[in-house]
């Protein structure tokens, strides 16, 4: 099991990313003849640096609002998704809710003794 959550864009997706790029640098030298290389390349350098980094990013933030908001889309059945990540992880998942239950009533109880030393109970 991926334990990472955000993931590194694959080899596949890099090699996609640059052959988009090389394809759109061919096609800015020729219609934009004054554009020196130079100036193009400083472009075609920074895309590339974030493609990864920003746009990869984005998606990957909104796969996680995905899985997060139930009422959300995005063009994924996301509930189908998590029904499936339900059947095929449910004791470990049931396992982290109860932990979250744990510190969740750890906090309240020491806000209720917090109260009742106030309230001088």
């Amino acid at each position: 099991m991926n334990q990472n959550l955000y993931p590194e864009l694959g080899e596949s997706g890099k090699n996609q990313a640059r052959s988009l790029l090389d394809k759109f640098k061919l096609e800015m030298l020729k219609v934009i003849e004054q554009v020196s290389e130079e100036t193009l390349g400083d472009l075609y350098c920074d895309v590339a640096n974030t493609i990864e980094s920003d746009s990869w990013t984005n998606y990957r933030n909104a796969m996680v609002l995905g899985f997060c908001e139930y009422d959300s889309n995005g063009g994924y059945d996301y509930k189908r998704l998590r029904s499936k990540i339900l059947d095929e992880h449910r004791e470990s998942i049931i396992k982290d809710l109860n932990q979250d239950n744990i510190e969740e009533i750890k906090k309240l109880e020491i806000q209720i003794e917090w109260y009742k030393s106030a309230l001088g109970n």
